[in-house]
């Protein structure tokens, strides 16, 4: 969520950071410098009647001391009268900053200066490439026949069990992922980053802090009778462990990873880009989140990626790193990097990982701040990415590394998994 006194000192900017993003309602911008100017003045007129108040009762201390009550009685008239005066000023207080509050959280972040324009996933920017796309053999399969033919996945079961987009894993399908997520914590925990297992399922403030309520309602499952969403990302619980607190200046950065099974109802998604594990409603990921100061969180940001891409690279994945433009990022986000990984059976690029820098957006929904060196409270920043979301690179890594006779993992997964192949 943007801060009312940013709006208000910088509208031509903000406008302007709108416009590219994109975003239609720029006169929403006004609307909101409109009520804040009315809720400084209601602000005013009741501290400005209060103090009256204060000043009264202190008055009538003072007079009932000196043994004049008749006077005492009849500043307490003026004191219950300016009580009575309050009451609708307050309420009226109450509703603009209700109103304020609603029109503010329709505003998206405002995309960095180094944002590229655009409207479309095809406007995004490639920064660089890496790794080797492999050559197949003929007759190689897309990741859902090989999950097939050694057992490995059960789509139909899936299907079964709960609906399309729930895939069973099993044998050699299920170790995998526990590999796969074991390998990730791992590294990330080398990297100095604190493991958590958060709760799979959050409230709505919790939701609402990292900015999946109110814009993201459809694509999270909810449970009405107890008012608890299934968690899309591990971001969402693992970020809010610091909602309304002050950290120490001097425990940042603090650097969070987590392993969390993700749901998502990806409505309206059809066809054949969501086979297989390419789009499925519920998938395993481990997450990395910072909180840090704010002059170091695009440093931080740029580590965080090159801390992702070390890990792509140790799966020997061929990838590319792009730059989202300003159409295609996503509400919260100020900055956001894609990875993507070539899946050689379908010859498509996968997306397995967002790198992101949300500034203060979420954290000035969630109240997290710390002394900055004035002594005075500053929103921490707060970044997260995927290291990483399994669908994908399980589909890659089979596609891949698939032969005639078995399927290869790359050696960083070897003492994971127990096996060099899967046969």
């Amino acid at each position: 969520m943007l801060q009312v006194a940013f709006i208000r000192n910088n509208t031509a900017l903000v406008k302007e950071r709108l416009a590219i993003r994109n975003f239609k309602e720029l006169d929403l911008v006004d609307t909101i410098v409109s009520l804040d100017d009315e809720r400084k003045k209601l602000q005013f007129e009741f501290d400005e009647t209060q103090s009256k108040i204060n000043a009264a009762s202190k008055e009538i201390g003072q007079l009932m001391a000196k043994g004049e009550k008749v006077e005492a009685e009849k500043r307490k008239e003026d004191v219950a009268t300016l009580k009575i005066s309050l009451q609708p000023i307050n309420a009226k207080l109450a509703e603009i900053e209700t109103t304020l509050h609603d029109e503010i959280i329709k505003l998206p972040n405002l995309p960095h200066t180094s944002v590229p324009e655009g409207k479309t996933p095809e406007e995004n920017v490639v920064v660089r490439e890496g790794g080797n796309k492999p050559e197949l053999f003929p007759g190689a399969v897309p990741h859902w026949d090989l999950a097939k033919k050694y057992d490995l996945i059960n789509f139909e079961l899936g299907n079964k069990l709960t609906g399309s987009g729930f895939p069973v894993y099993k044998n050699k399908g299920a170790k995998l992922q526990r590999a796969l997520i074991q390998y990730f914590l791992d590294y990330n925990t080398d990297a100095g980053y604190t493991e958590y297992l958060p709760p799979f399922m959050v409230n709505a403030a919790s939701a609402y802090g990292t900015g999946q309520l109110p814009d993201k309602e459809g694509q999270m499952y909810y449970m009405p009778a107890d008012e608890y969403y299934m968690i899309p990302t591990a971001e969402v619980p693992v970020t809010n462990i610091y909602r309304d607190e002050i950290v120490k200046k001097n425990d940042l950065p603090i650097k969070m990873t987590a392993y969390t099974p993700c749901f998502r109802r990806e409505a309206g998604s059809y066809g054949k880009d969501v086979r297989g594990l390419n789009r499925v409603h519920q998938f395993d990921k481990v997450e990395v989140i910072q909180l840090v100061q704010p002059e170091k969180s695009y440093d931080i940001l740029e580590e965080m990626v090159s801390h992702v891409e070390k890990l792509l690279q140790s799966l020997q994945l061929p990838y590319r790193i792009l730059k989202l433009c300003s159409g295609d990022m996503g509400f919260t986000s100020a900055l956001t990097y894609d990875f993507e990984v070539y899946s050689a059976a379908q010859q498509k690029w996968l997306e397995v990982s967002s790198v992101s820098n949300f500034e203060s957006f979420q954290t000035n929904r969630m109240n997290i701040r710390f002394k900055n060196a004035d002594g005075k409270m500053e929103l921490v920043h707060s970044l997260n990415g995927s290291s990483l979301a399994l669908p994908r690179i399980v589909a890659a890594l089979l596609e891949n590394n698939q032969t005639e006779n078995n399927i290869k993992l790359p050696e960083a997964l070897h003492k994971y998994f127990g096996d060099s192949k899967i046969n």
